[in-house]
């Protein structure tokens, strides 16, 4: 079975082990999902927090799980702790680019050899960002990359991902930490990412 569909009756099993119709919110543990596994008979994923990364981070939850907002609402997975989450329903979020805002050119300086064997990725998007200097142009600060892919973890939220933080400097000397996500192609920054880059 491929891992998604496999991830797919995971989560499902887990949220209807756990809701009840109305209900706005309910935690689960990491174990939940060994668990759910071996009930539904399917082999236990290397990885158990992938299944959950998946669903908090790069994908929709399954559709029957959808199904039970309305159509203003979703379900987010919040981290509350070491190995700990939360199914929260809340208002729709659509983070995207608002059309008609002016646009700003700036020419890519974008090394040649870099340009030429970038893959498409987020990794590829990042790199277009630091060599255009494009956090320091938009925010107004001298800003310098500090860490890929920064995993840390924070108190009452979990294992959180940064695709990149940056430190800066204003002209007055103030400092700063500036998470930055990155998503090509089809994907969607999400609330959840945005929620634990403002913690």
């Amino acid at each position: 079975m491929p891992p998604v569909a496999a991830y797919d009756q995971i989560i499902e099993h887990i949220f209807f082990a756990h809701y009840k119709k109305g209900a706005d919110r309910f935690d689960f543990a990491r174990d939940e999902l060994r668990k759910a596994a071996e009930h539904l008979k399917l082999k236990t994923p290397k990885n158990l927090g992938d299944v959950v990364y998946s669903y908090r981070y790069r994908r929709p939850l399954p559709p029957r799980v959808r199904e039970t907002c309305d159509a203003k609402e979703e379900w987010v997975i919040r981290g509350v702790g070491h190995a700990k989450y939360r199914f929260l329903r809340v208002p729709i979020t659509a983070i995207e680019p608002r059309d008609g805002l002016y646009q700003i050119k700036v020419p890519d300086a974008t090394p040649e050899i870099v340009g030429r064997y970038a893959l498409g990725d987020e990794q590829a998007l990042l790199a277009k960002v630091r060599y255009n200097r494009l956090i320091d142009i938009f925010t107004g600060v001298a800003a310098y990359s500090l860490q890929n892919h920064l995993r840390t973890q924070v108190p009452e939220m979990g294992q959180i991902e940064i695709d990149e933080l940056y430190v800066g400097i204003s002209k007055s000397g103030a400092q700063f930490i500036l998470p930055v996500q990155a998503k090509g192609g089809r994907d969607h920054i999400g609330r959840i990412q945005l929620e634990q880059d403002i913690v």
